[in-house]
């Protein structure tokens, strides 16, 4: 019995120490992270990465160099008016699709028009594969998003189910089997000349891997 007792601990210490939460971002470089696409910029400022809108027809991403399958994602984001951002997750890069252009599932992050806040989007390839704006969720996205302050952002992807949440209110809950693994990225969206300097920044950047459980 002790035997046992003493077995089950040990399983359960793994356990634990597989479901610790990694930290994506330091919070003063950018180590751990790559540049792809168009020519917004990154740089870290006062514990945050900070994006910076470039006239520009190409989206900018900002991406893991690992990657990851299952997964729980928290971070905290903030977004000047007018412009277009989103957090991609299981996503790609790669010569043969493309040329190289980023592709994947990204959670929408509008302030534009906050109903999209948290709808999920697939980047480069099917267009909205979760749009609520024209629901009684799209409608919750809206009151729960915090303009010129900070927001916080949960992605949750576990097999096929991806859940999100803006400011603790839940957004998308659906089904969808396209990708099972990829890296996650911050993007800059393509802006006119007349929102170039605009800025988004994401800070508290962390990442609760589930794959191995």
């Amino acid at each position: 019995m002790k035997f046992l007792r003493a077995l089950a601990m040990v399983f359960a210490f793994f356990v634990v120490a597989k479901a610790e939460t990694v930290t994506l971002f330091d919070g003063q470089t950018l180590d751990g992270w790559r540049k792809l696409g168009g020519p917004a910029t990154y740089e870290v400022e006062d514990g945050a990465i900070v994006g910076t809108y470039v006239e520009t027809s190409e989206n900018t991403f900002l991406a893991t160099e690992a990657e990851y399958g299952d997964f729980v994602l928290d971070l905290d984001f903030k977004i000047d008016p007018d412009v277009n951002s989103g957090i991609q997750f299981r996503s790609h890069s790669t010569p043969d699709y493309k040329n190289g252009r980023v592709h994947g599932y990204q959670a929408e992050i509008d302030p534009a028009d906050p109903r999209k806040m948290g709808g999920v989007y697939d980047e480069a390839r099917r267009g909205w594969i979760h749009d609520v704006r024209d629901t009684d969720i799209g409608t919750s996205a809206a009151k729960a998003f915090k303009p010129d302050d900070w927001n916080h952002l949960r992605v949750e992807a576990i097999g096929d189910r991806i859940r999100t949440w803006l400011n603790d209110v839940p957004i998308s809950d659906f089904r969808d089997d396209r990708d099972a693994s990829g890296f996650i990225a911050l993007q800059v969206h393509s802006v006119p000349a007349k929102f170039a300097g605009r800025k988004v920044r994401w800070k508290n950047l962390k990442l609760e891997d589930k794959s191995s459980q």
